[in-house]
């Protein structure tokens, strides 16, 4: 597994015991035996690690002990880790050349361990990627996974609450519980662009950059939109197979954000406000009106985007606004975070042009009940 090449033996040991702390009991099969395969595939990366370190301080003594070469010439012609290669500019260039031409070969030859599946990416790439996610304040909130194939995320749609029984009466009847489940499938979320053949020539990290920088803000606002749209279509109640969101429809007031909050249950901890820009005019004319003596937004953060509408332009029902907690939204890469990359230097080739298609596979969904109520438009 090339992603375990990259992560630290602290990153592969913490993971290690987190799927030896996961429980089985109602666990389907093809999981479980997916959690054995990768403990195991762990275990081999630990164990060769534990190996080429040991072998490595037996050189170190041999040679400081005067076999060989000498201890500071054996320091000098080290060779250097994965990590360090993807950080080289020589990486670079050759990850360049890679997205141009398909061919791999000048990447793996300068890796110092066979990396099997996907060439890993620079580190500069990583940190554009991840980057790019911190920033975006929506999905810094929401909840991310990385588990293979379709995520299925049971959740509560309806229980009795717990009671007190004195000794000597009668107990009440079993919980009557019920459990819908959401299942994450992923789909590709694809972006492509036109570039020209100077931005071609710039090759190593100028290109690169570029490239990845452009794609990921592109591919991740898409994700922002539809999760967005989740929330906007879901229905007002729970159904077997989806977390239903409450509905207050209700004007821009300033009692309005507080109402909404109250209908949201004790798991809903982080709260936040996602608007459009352009529908703060609407509360912040209430705010006047009530003589500025009731702040509107309750002291909540407010989170912007266009992908819900403004609320002047909205007719009755459409939605202007979430509130609460978006832990509640989930998004699971079962191949990881990391954006792919193709290339055709052929269809738009009459005018100099190249298209670059990028492409990010991720289930997302609401998963989580109690932790989200959206706002609409009331009659006019």
């Amino acid at each position: 597994m090339s992603e375990l090449i990259e992560k630290t033996v602290e990153e592969l040991e913490a993971r290690q015991a987190e799927i030896a702390g996961m429980e089985t009991e109602g666990v389907e099969t093809d999981e479980i035996e997916e959690r054995a395969n990768e403990l195991e595939a762990i275990q081999g990366e630990l164990e060769a690690r534990k190996t080429a370190e040991a072998q490595r301080a037996e050189e170190e003594r041999a040679v400081a002990n005067g076999a060989g070469e000498t201890r500071e010439k054996h320091e000098e012609d080290k060779k250097m880790d994965n990590l360090e290669i993807r950080n080289t500019p020589e990486y670079m260039d050759a990850f360049a050349n890679y997205i141009k031409t398909g061919n791999d070969k000048e990447c793996r030859t300068l890796l110092t361990t066979n990396a099997s599946g996907t060439v890993p990416v620079p580190a500069l790439v990583e940190e554009i990627v991840k980057t790019a996610w911190e920033k975006n304040e929506l999905l810094n909130r929401i909840t991310k996974t990385s588990f293979r194939g379709n995520l299925k995320v049971p959740f509560e749609k309806s229980a009795d609450g717990a009671y007190v029984h004195t000794e000597g009466t009668t107990g009440l009847t079993e919980e009557a519980l019920e459990i819908g489940i959401v299942t994450l499938t992923p789909a590709n979320i694809k972006k492509w662009i036109r570039i020209s053949d100077e931005v071609v020539a710039m090759g190593g990290e100028g290109f690169v950059r570029y490239i990845y920088e452009e794609i990921t803000y592109r591919i991740l606002n898409k994700l922002v939109s539809e999760l967005v749209n989740k929330v906007v279509l879901a229905e007002a109640s729970h159904g077997s197979t989806a977390v239903g969101v409450p509905v207050l429809k209700q004007a821009p007031g300033v009692m309005t954000i507080a109402d909404a909050t109250s209908l949201l249950s004790e798991d809903a901890r982080d709260l936040c406000i996602v608007i459009n820009r352009l529908s703060e005019q609407s509360f912040n004319a209430a705010y006047k009106i009530a003589n500025f003596a009731t702040d509107p937004w309750s002291g909540l953060p407010r989170i912007y985007t266009s992908a819900l509408g403004a609320y002047s332009s909205l007719n009755e029902n459409g939605v202007y606004a979430i509130v609460g907690d978006l832990s509640a939204l989930q998004a699971n890469y079962p191949e990881g975070e990391g954006i792919v990359i193709k290339w055709d230097d052929l269809s738009e080739a009459e005018d100099d042009l190249v298209k670059v298609v990028g492409r990010q596979y991720v289930g997302y969904g609401i998963t989580a009940p109690g932790k989200l109520v959206k706002l609409t438009h009331p009659a006019a």
